[in-house]
């Protein structure tokens, strides 16, 4: 028995970028960074921020594109993956990275980007949307 699961709260380092494979699936990469603090033995605060690589896939990778921008919060669930290439000089190239089954939309867009225009929404509307790469749903069905 195996298990690979991944569970990250984080910022985006910067906007998503959305591609299209020859086939036509959508496919949206970000980076989103986890931070913690401690206090180490001489009683300085420390702080480390580790970033993690963010591929999202299908209807799913058009939502984040859509609607998660450069500082907003997300929670994202996936796997680890690995996977090689080779350079133009036909070096061997690894990267990880997690591919996203769940993301969630934490917080509103102007909680990221004071600038951006907010979108109209009632003003009970809760801000948060948990989106699942097997959900059937249209822009229509996005609470913002």
């Amino acid at each position: 028995m195996s298990v690979n699961k991944v569970i990250l709260l984080g910022r985006l380092g910067q906007d998503p970028e959305l591609k299209y494979t020859p086939s036509g699936a959508a496919v949206c990469n970000f980076s989103l960074a986890t931070s913690e603090a401690w206090t180490d033995k001489s009683g300085q605060k420390q702080e480390k921020t580790e970033w993690h690589r963010i591929v999202v896939w299908s209807k799913l990778a058009e939502v984040c594109n859509q609607y998660l921008s450069k500082g907003r919060e997300a929670y994202v669930e996936g796997k680890l993956q690995t996977r090689s290439w080779d350079d133009k000089d036909g070096n061997k190239k690894y990267t990880t990275e997690i591919n996203a089954t769940t993301v969630q939309f934490i917080g509103g867009r102007a909680q990221a980007d004071s600038s951006a225009p907010r979108p109209s929404a009632p003003a009970s509307s809760d801000n948060n949307y948990v989106a699942k790469e097997d959900s059937n749903f249209t822009a229509d069905d996005i609470p913002f």
